[in-house]
């Protein structure tokens, strides 16, 4: 298998690992914190090999988590690709960062990703969110050094960029 294959191969697993992640029926106490598992994974690949993954990869990504959540089509492919556009742009910097300030960053992103989505959801109606709708931001942001580290030795392992 070529280099290119395997890292495709890779990275297609380990996001069908975090759309998992996003469906599995957790308890209802853990279900409100549960992080956006696949930003997560954009936002490392997007870091790590930016030029392989790239802003159509986190779009058709968008696409495939509005399919399997049920959302309307689009939405998680909006915030995917803004967030996956401001990594490209950024990617320099997050990785020389300590991963405590990638983790603010990450809960950034997460947070620009909720309100696109809380916005296209809806649009017409003007309904409040509570505090509880916020905090898988805060998990993805607390979680994102085991993420990272743990992909960061996927990638390590299977000599990928």
């Amino acid at each position: 298998m070529s280099k290119s294959s395997l890292t495709l191969v890779i990275v297609c697993v380990s996001l069908a690992f975090a759309m998992i992640l996003r469906i599995l029926p957790w308890p209802p106490q853990w279900l409100a914190a549960n992080p956006d598992w696949v930003l997560l994974f954009v936002v490392y690949w997007n870091m790590a090999i930016p030029d392989r993954f790239g802003v159509v990869a986190a779009w058709t990504t968008g696409l495939f988590a509005d399919a399997l959540t049920g959302r309307m089509l689009g939405q998680h492919a909006l915030a995917y690709t803004l967030v996956a556009f401001m990594c490209l742009r950024l990617h320099r910097q997050l990785r020389l960062s300590p991963l405590f300030q990638q983790g603010l960053m990450i809960l950034l992103f997460h947070l620009l990703c909720q309100v696109l989505v809380f916005w296209t959801q809806n649009m017409r109606a003007s309904p409040m969110a509570g505090a509880t709708y916020w905090m898988p931001s805060l998990m993805g942001g607390l979680l994102w050094p085991v993420t990272f580290l743990t992909l960061r030795r996927l990638r390590r392992s299977c000599n990928i960029g």
